[in-house]
């Protein structure tokens, strides 16, 4: 089987790359994602490839070649080629020597199973020559890639034991590639040794969560993840109908063309607790902006207030993930609506102005302000004359309070 012909394979980039690297007439090959997608009729990002030329070996053909090379993993066989402004990782073959969950020990290999071998799911396991496009699959990878099944490499016990993150990767794999119910060897063994990822480091987890909720439908891998407890080590919070609730919100986005959010659907399967939130995104180390969007939605969600009022204090986009995540089936789509289109109004009062209808300087204005803006959002932002009269009101109750004090 070959690959199919496409613009990537004819890049001059990766023709100079590929010509620096031939051993023996051979050139190296295409590994991984790059062979998957391009099989799946995806576009091809980044263009990974595999060598049996050991990486000091591999920097001095690149260079020498006029090629950058970036020591990126050197002592895991990692060295980043930069042509023409394009870059590409090449790694060479390598066999796990130990691994403790973690991280592994290797040693360069020049057997290109014995590489295949220790890779963790059979659809990464395909390795394509640049220029034949000949394909080469050691673990029956192509079956499962048209059959849509992700399925580990050999025993699933001993790929989770090597590396503990590959139990949150099965999920994201199958939420993206998979058809069905996931793999059953696979699922047990991932149940069964899910308390490991406590091993792992927060950020590491909260990167594999974050790629987990950026695929177009995760909902049925996380809810198979919340029933097998695969959250309890590190998100025992998660709430019960996480899957359920992220299907809801996954419809939402579709109908009205919403570009996924992590934030957005994260919001989705967490509790509407705000300082539960918070400890929960401290304890997963996530981004400080990422941290203030969950808090925020937590905090409003539920609110009484229209999309446009939530819009005025939070902004458009979390208005309308608040829209998403908790409006009524009846009435949701008319608040995002709402929205579109609609640019937050400027609130038309001022201190100043307070003053010159007769209020002295000093925490009566603040005070009366504040009233002001809260009645102006009521009555959803009027313009002229009725913000004018909403000032001169407010003014003549704080005059008769102070006459009266």
């Amino acid at each position: 089987m070959q690959l199919p012909d496409s613009s990537w394979l004819h890049d001059p980039a990766l023709a100079t790359v590929v010509k620096a690297l031939r051993v023996d007439e051979q050139p190296p090959r295409v590994v991984g994602g790059a062979v998957r997608d391009a099989l799946l009729g995806i576009e091809v990002a980044d263009v990974d490839l595999a060598t049996p030329l050991e990486p000091l070996e591999v920097s001095r053909r690149l260079e020498a070649a006029g090629i950058k090379a970036v020591p990126t993993g050197i002592d895991h066989g990692t060295v980043t080629a930069v042509a023409d402004g394009r870059t590409f990782e090449i790694t060479t073959l390598r066999r796990d020597v130990s691994t403790d969950g973690r991280r592994a020990t290797v040693e360069f290999a020049t057997d290109w199973m014995e590489d295949a071998a220790r890779r963790d799911f059979t659809i990464n396991a395909l390795y394509a020559d640049p220029e034949t496009r000949e394909i080469f699959d050691y673990f029956g990878g192509l079956a499962d890639l048209a059959d849509h099944h992700v399925r580990f490499i050999g025993d699933a016990e001993q790929r989770i034991a090597e590396d503990h993150l590959r139990i949150l990767r099965l999920f994201r794999f199958h939420a993206r590639f998979g058809q069905g119910a996931i793999d059953a060897e696979a699922l047990a063994a991932a149940a069964k040794h899910s308390s490991k990822l406590m091993a792992l480091s927060r950020e590491r987890i909260a990167d594999e969560l974050r790629k987990l909720l950026s695929v177009a439908n995760p909902s049925q891998a996380v809810q198979t993840m919340l029933d097998a407890g695969i959250f309890n080590s590190f998100l025992p919070e998660i709430v019960p109908d996480a899957g359920h609730k992220l299907a809801r919100l996954i419809d939402r986005e579709m109908a009205v063309a919403a570009t996924p959010s992590v934030a957005r659907r994260l919001g989705a399967v967490l509790p509407n607790d705000s300082a539960l939130v918070e400890k929960i995104a401290a304890r997963l180390k996530l981004s400080n902006r990422l941290r203030t969007e969950l808090i925020q939605l937590a905090a409003h969600h539920g609110s009484a207030q229209s999309a446009r009022q939530l819009a005025y204090s939070i902004g458009i986009e979390n208005a309308r993930d608040l829209v998403l995540l908790s409006c009524a089936e009846d009435y949701w789509r008319d608040e995002f609506s709402s929205l579109q289109g609609w640019d937050v109004p400027e609130f038309p009062i001022k201190g100043g102005d307070l003053i010159q209808k007769g209020l002295r300087a000093g925490p009566v204005v603040a005070k009366t302000l504040q009233a002001a803006e809260r009645q102006w959002i009521a009555e959803l932002f009027p313009a002229g004359p009725r913000a004018a009269e909403i000032a001169d009101q407010l003014v003549a109750e704080a005059l008769r309070a102070e006459r009266n004090s």
